[in-house]
C-alpha cells in the first residue's frame, strides 16, 4: 500500500490533566510524516507537460513529471459552482489503485465552463469567470497560481513541496500559499485556541481519530475526531481549503509574523516594511490520492455556503434534543431513573433526555437491557413519555464475541466484520471484552445495522429512544495507539486508507435507522464522537472525556467555535466534567456556559460523586435552574437557527469575526461567542472571577444586557461585574428575538405555548428577526412544507410580521403574549392592526431603561399583523 503524498499548503496569508503520551505518535515516530516534513522548501523537482493538456468544457488534465524519478502523475483541475476550483493529483499509472473517498459529498459537485485565455511554453492561463478571476498553470517547474485582478489569491506549489510518494518506492510532495492573510482556522478536533498556532520547532496538528484518555489542553495532539478543512481570513477575503482525504494526516503551520510583537509589527509598518503576512501550511497525509477544493469566499458565510454545498449541512435537529440533556456513566437501574427524572420535577428544572451509559445493556451487548437492572424498559420508557420525555441508550460498534448473542451471530453469517491482513475476522478489547468491528464501509452492513433499530429488532425500544455512538473512532484497547491496526482490511482497502470515517459510517447508519424505523417520518438524534467531514449531516457531537478543571470549561468555546466552522453546529462539552468532581462553583459556571452553547449535556465518570442539579444545596441549585430555564427561553431562537443552520450552512455559534469580518479586534477572541448574529455571550470561566471584560463589536453598534436591559455603545471594550448568578449576554441592536417565557417540564411540554417577542432596536429605531415553527419532530417540514417562517420587522414606529413562505401549510396554536421594546421611546397609543381592524393595547413604559412592554396583543404566532405605535 503506498503512502500518500502531502499537500504542503502553504497559506501565504498577506493541561494539568496528563495524557499517557507513550500511548501516541509524535511526527518523529510516524515514518511519512518525519520522511516528508524533512523536504525543504526549494526547487520543485516536478514540471508540467504541456503538450499533454486535455481541455473540456469543465476540466482540464495535465500531466506532471518528476524530473528525478521519471514517474507521471495526473493533474485535474475543475472550475466548480460557487466560485470554487478543484485540485486533484493521482498516479498517471498507479502499481495499485490509490484510495479516493467515497461518501463524503452530498454529490459530484457541479462544475462551470474553463477557458484557455493565453498558452505558451512557459504555461498557460485559464479563466475562472467571475470577477476577473485566472488560474496560471505554470510548467517549470510546476506551479499554479489563482488571480483576481492583480492580487495572487492562491499559489499551489510555490514553496516546491510537492510531494507523491510511489507506492513506498519513490519520494513524492506538494504545497500552496495565500498572500496576506496571517489568522487561519479549522481542522479541529484539538484541545486548542481558536487562532491555529504555527507548529514550527513542535508537532505538527495531527488529524487522527483516536480514544485518547485524560487529553491535554492547548496542544497539536489527535482527538476523537478530524475535519481537514482550514480556514483563512483577513479584512479583505476568507477563503478555505477542503483537504480530501480520510487517511492519517499532519498539518504543519508556519508564519512570518510568528512571535512579532504588536510594537514589532507597529514598528514594521512605520519602517514602511513591505513584508506581507504569510501563513505557510503544509498537508501531510499517509495515503490516498490528493483531492483539494479551494473556497474563494470571498465573504465568510460564502465559504459556508461553498463549503455546505459539498458536504452538507447541519441536520435539522428534533426541537427537544436542543434541550437539556441528563446523563452519567451509569444510571443503574429504573428505579435510579426514575427517581433522577422525579428530581427535575420535584425542584422544578426542566429537562428533555435521561441518557443511559454502557451498563444498562446485558454484559455490554448493545440492543439488549440488562435483565436485571432493566427488565422492563418499555414500561420505564413509557413512564418518561407521559411526562413528554425521552431517553438515549449507548450503541458502540464494537461487538462482543459471543456464540449466544444475535448480532454477532448475524454480522458473522454476513461476512460484515472488518478482517485481519489474513482474512480473518478482526478482533480486538473493547468495553465487552474479545469484540468485533463491524465493517460500515460496506452498504449492506450499514443496511443490516440501521434494520436493527427497527421496533420489533431492538427489543424494549420505542419512538422516544434515541442512540449515542461512542468508542466509533474506533477503539481499541490493546490496539496500535488505543485503534485499530492500519493493516486491517475493509474488502480490498487498508485501515490506513478509510480510518477518519469509519466513526462517520457508523453514526450515518445509526441515523438512518433511525429514520427506516418510523417509516421514514420522523428525524433522529445520534451523537458522535468520532466525526469527519460531513458528520454534520447525521446529527451532534460532543468534545469528548474532559476534565472538571477551570481550563476545561475554557476550552470547550475554542473547540465549539471550531466546529462550527468546518460545518458542525450541532456541539456541546460535557457539563461538569467527565473525570473528576468539580467544585460547586465550577459546576454552576459550567452550566451557564453550556445552556449557550448549542448541544447541552450535563455527563460524568462512574467513579464521580453524583451531581444532579440539586445535589449542592439550595441556593446553588436555583443558580443552576435559573440558567436552564433561561436555555428553556431562547429555544425558539435556538430552533430557528438550526433551521438556518440546515438551508444555508451558517454556523449557530460563531466567532465574532463571521459578523464583523473587518474588526481585527475579533480575529483572536475565543473567551465570548456570537449565537447566530444577535446574542453575545461572554461565560464566566475563571475560578473566583468578580468581573470580565467583554468585546462589543460594531463601531455603530448597540448591545442590550439581556438581564437588565442596559444599553451599551459597540466597538468598546465592557467591564462587568460579576457574582456567581452572573452570565454575560447582550442582545444586538436591531435584533428581534422570540422567546417561551413560560418554562414547562420539558420542550415538548412548550409547544402550544404563547411567545414573547424581545425587538432591541437599533440606533437609526430598527430591528429585524425572524419566527419558524413547525411539528418540531417529523420530515414534514421538508416533504409537505407544513412550516410557519415569519419574518419581523420595526420600522418607522411599526413592528410588522409577515409570511416568509406563503405557500406553506401549518397552523399552531401559538399566540403572542407580550412584546418588549427596548431602546424605545413612549408612545401615546398602540394599535394592532390585523384582519382590516384596530385595536387598542395596552401597554407599560419604563423611562429610566427606555423600556416598552405591550401585553398580550393577543395575535396567533403565524398571522399577519402589524403593531402601530402612535
Amino acid at each position: 500500500m503506498g503512502l500518500l503524498s502531502v499537500v504542503c499548503v502553504s497559506l501565504f496569508f498577506s493541561s494539568t490533566f496528563a495524557v499517557d503520551r507513550g500511548n501516541f505518535k509524535t511526527c518523529d515516530q510516524s515514518a511519512f510524516c518525519k520522511r516528508q516534513r524533512a523536504l525543504k522548501p526549494g526547487q520543485s523537482p516536478y514540471r508540467a507537460l504541456l503538450e499533454t493538456l486535455e481541455l473540456s468544457d469543465s476540466r482540464l488534465t495535465l500531466q506532471l513529471i518528476n524530473d528525478n524519478n521519471k514517474v507521471h502523475l495526473l493533474l485535474e483541475l475543475y472550475r466548480l459552482q460557487g466560485n470554487m476550483t478543484r485540485v486533484k493529483i493521482n498516479e498517471l499509472k498507479p502499481l495499485k489503485p490509490r484510495f479516493e473517498v467515497p461518501d463524503v459529498l452530498i454529490a459530484e459537485p457541479p462544475t462551470e465552463p474553463l477557458s484557455v485565455l493565453s498558452k505558451d511554453d512557459n504555461g498557460v492561463v485559464l479563466s475562472l469567470g467571475a470577477e476577473n478571476q485566472r488560474l496560471i498553470v505554470s510548467a517549470r517547474p510546476f506551479r499554479l497560481d489563482i488571480m483576481e485582478g492583480p492580487e495572487v489569491l492562491l499559489s499551489l506549489n510555490s514553496r516546491g513541496l510537492l510531494a507523491f510518494e510511489h507506492l513506498r518506492l519513490h519520494k513524492d510532495t506538494l504545497d500552496f500559499s495565500l498572500p496576506g492573510v496571517e489568522h487561519v482556522y479549522g481542522i479541529p478536533e484539538h484541545a486548542d485556541d481558536l487562532k491555529l498556532k504555527t507548529t514550527d520547532g513542535g508537532d505538527p496538528y495531527r488529524l487522527y481519530n483516536l480514544d485518547v484518555f485524560q487529553y491535554e489542553l492547548y496542544n497539536p495532539m489527535a482527538l476523537y475526531g478530524s475535519i481537514p478543512v482550514m480556514l483563512a481570513h483577513n479584512t479583505q477575503r476568507t477563503m478555505g481549503i477542503f483537504w480530501l482525504n480520510a487517511a492519517e494526516t499532519w498539518v504543519d503551520i508556519s508564519s512570518n509574523t510568528a512571535g512579532k510583537t504588536v510594537f514589532g509589527k507597529m514598528l514594521d509598518f512605520v519602517q514602511g516594511s513591505s513584508e506581507k503576512p504569510q501563513t505557510d501550511v503544509r498537508w501531510i497525509s499517509e495515503s490516498g490520492i490528493i483531492d483539494v477544493f479551494i473556497m474563494l469566499g470571498p465573504k465568510p458565510s460564502k465559504v459556508f455556503s461553498q463549503y455546505a454545498s459539498l458536504t452538507g449541512t447541519q441536520s435539522f435537529p428534533p426541537l427537544a434534543s436542543l434541550g437539556y440533556h441528563q446523563c452519567r456513566w451509569n444510571y443503574n437501574d429504573q428505579e435510579d431513573v426514575k427517581s433522577v427524572d422525579q428530581g427535575f420535577d420535584q425542584h422544578d428544572i426542566p429537562y428533555d433526555f435521561i441518557w443511559l451509559d454502557i451498563e444498562h445493556a446485558d454484559g455490554k451487548r448493545y440492543f439488549t437491557w440488562d435483565p436485571h437492572k432493566f427488565p422492563q424498559p418499555k414500561e420505564m420508557l413509557q413512564g418518561l413519555m407521559d411526562k413528554r420525555r425521552k431517553m438515549v441508550s449507548i450503541v458502540d460498534p464494537h461487538i462482543r464475541v459471543d456464540s449466544g448473542y444475535k448480532i454477532h451471530n448475524e454480522i458473522t453469517s454476513k461476512d460484515f466484520y472488518v478482517k485481519n491482513k489474513d482474512g480473518k475476522n478482526y478482533e480486538g478489547w473493547c468495553w465487552p471484552g474479545n469484540s468485533g468491528y463491524p465493517d460500515f464501509t460496506k452498504p449492506e452492513m450499514r443496511a443490516w445495522w440501521a434494520s436493527m433499530f427497527a421496533y420489533d429488532q431492538y427489543e424494549g425500544s420505542m419512538e422516544n429512544l434515541f442512540t449515542w455512538n461512542d468508542m466509533n473512532e474506533p477503539s481499541v484497547f490493546n490496539g496500535p495507539e488505543v485503534t485499530m491496526h492500519k493493516d486491517a482490511l475493509h474488502g480490498k482497502w487498508e485501515h490506513r486508507d478509510i480510518h477518519n470515517i469509519y466513526g462517520l459510517y457508523v453514526q450515518m447508519a445509526t441515523a438512518e435507522g433511525q429514520i427506516q424505523r418510523s417509516g421514514g417520518v420522523e428525524r433522529p438524534f445520534v451523537l458522535t464522537r468520532a466525526f469527519f467531514a460531513g458528520s454534520q449531516r447525521y446529527g451532534a457531537v460532543w468534545t469528548g472525556d474532559n476534565a472538571a478543571e477551570w481550563d476545561h470549561l475554557k476550552i470547550s468555546i475554542p473547540m465549539c467555535l471550531s466546529l462550527g466552522l468546518v460545518g458542525v453546529s450541532f456541539c456541546g462539552a460535557d457539563v461538569g466534567g467527565f473525570f473528576k468532581n468539580p467544585s460547586t462553583e465550577l459546576l454552576v459556571r459550567w452550566y451557564q456556559t453550556g445552556a449557550y452553547q448549542p448541544f447541552f449535556r450535563a455527563h460524568a465518570h462512574l467513579d464521580t460523586t453524583r451531581r444532579e442539579p440539586w445535589l449542592f444545596g439550595p441556593e446553588n441549585t436555583a443558580l443552576i435552574r435559573e440558567v436552564i430555564r433561561q436555555r428553556y427561553a431562547l429555544l425558539p431562537y435556538w430552533y430557528q437557527l438550526f433551521y438556518q443552520a440546515h438551508k444555508t450552512g451558517m454556523p449557530v455559534m460563531r466567532p465574532l469575526w463571521v459578523d464583523y469580518p473587518k474588526d481585527t479586534a475579533t480575529f483572536t477572541i475565543d473567551d465570548e461567542f456570537l449565537i447566530g448574529s444577535d446574542l453575545l455571550v461572554h461565560p464566566v470561566t475563571e475560578e473566583g472571577s468578580r468581573g470580565v471584560t467583554a468585546y462589543l463589536p460594531g463601531a455603530e453598534e448597540v448591545w442590550y444586557d439581556v438581564h437588565t436591559f442596559q444599553k451599551h455603545n459597540g466597538a468598546q471594550n465592557l467591564y462587568i461585574p460579576v457574582t456567581l448568578s452572573s452570565i454575560p449576554v447582550f442582545q444586538r441592536g436591531g435584533s428581534i428575538i422570540p422567546r417561551k417565557d413560560r418554562v414547562r417540564r420539558s420542550s415538548t411540554c412548550m409547544e402550544n405555548d404563547p411567545y414573547t417577542l424581545y425587538v432591541a432596536l437599533s440606533p437609526k429605531k430598527f430591528a429585524e428577526g425572524e419566527l419558524y415553527i413547525d411539528d418540531g419532530h417529523s420530515f414534514n417540514y421538508d416533504t409537505k412544507k407544513e412550516f410557519i417562517h415569519r419574518s419581523l420587522t420595526f420600522a418607522n414606529n411599526a413592528l410588522t410580521s409577515s409570511n416568509l413562505c406563503p405557500d406553506c401549510n401549518f397552523l399552531t396554536s401559538s399566540w403572542i403574549e407580550k412584546v418588549l421594546i427596548l431602546g424605545a421611546s413612549k408612545p401615546s397609543k398602540v394599535l394592532l392592526k390585523m384582519d382590516g381592524k384596530e385595536t387598542p393595547v395596552d401597554f407599560e413604559f419604563d423611562t429610566s431603561m427606555s423600556v416598552l412592554t405591550l401585553r398580550k396583543p393577543g395575535m396567533n404566532a403565524g398571522a399577519d399583523w402589524t403593531l402601530l405605535l402612535q
